[in-house]
């Protein structure tokens, strides 16, 4: 499980297509402080297992599955990419409950700069706009997120200026691909209520 608070912006060094799935290598530093072999880290919101680790870098493997729900299989070398450890027992939840199963992906259809904030609407396909509600939790690129509005088939989400600067989302440009995970206990609802 993760918390959506961003750690780090790493980058991406290397992405080696293996056919069915890939070998990421991302270049950081904090958050390998402390990690060993087969820890979590989430990448842009996708949990991966470390398989090799160096002073400033580690490699996980990226499933067909992951790669077709996500944006990682697309990531060019120097890509910047949302990176955080996986959340420690009795730490602190600073965002909300995140899995790290990345659902699929919206884009940045608009962008709208307030006197001491950005506001970023995103189009997503409907099969994920009904888990997501006004002033609920939205992990946006591994970002924890509250939903300022939503409509039919978009949403928008209000970052303040710390947020601009210590995540990719900063950088987003309207037509760019983000990884969504919706929240967990939305899913969990429509499944009870269906039975």
């Amino acid at each position: 499980m993760f918390t959506g608070i961003v750690e780090e912006i790493g980058t991406v060094r290397r992405l080696e297509d293996l056919g069915a799935a890939a070998r990421l290598t991302v270049g950081c530093r904090t958050v390998l402080e402390g990690t060993r072999l087969g820890d979590s880290i989430a990448v842009d919101g996708v949990c991966l297992t470390v398989a090799e680790a160096g002073a400033d870098w580690f490699t996980a493997d990226v499933m067909q599955e992951t790669l077709n729900r996500t944006t990682l299989g697309g990531l060019p070398d120097g890509a910047p990419v949302n990176l955080e450890r996986a959340l420690a027992v009795g730490g602190r939840l600073g965002g909300h409950l995140v899995q790290g199963h990345v659902e699929g992906g919206a884009e940045l259809v608009e962008r709208r700069v307030a006197e001491r904030w950005e506001v970023l609407r995103f189009q997503l396909p409907e099969t994920l706009a009904r888990y997501v509600v006004e002033k609920g939790s939205i992990a946006v690129s591994g970002t924890s997120l509250t939903v300022a509005m939503v409509g039919a088939d978009f949403f928008e989400v209000s970052l303040i200026p710390a947020t601009l600067a210590a995540t990719t989302l900063g950088a987003l440009e309207v037509g760019d691909l983000v990884n969504i995970e919706t929240d967990l206990v939305a899913k969990y609802v429509e499944r009870f209520t269906r039975a």
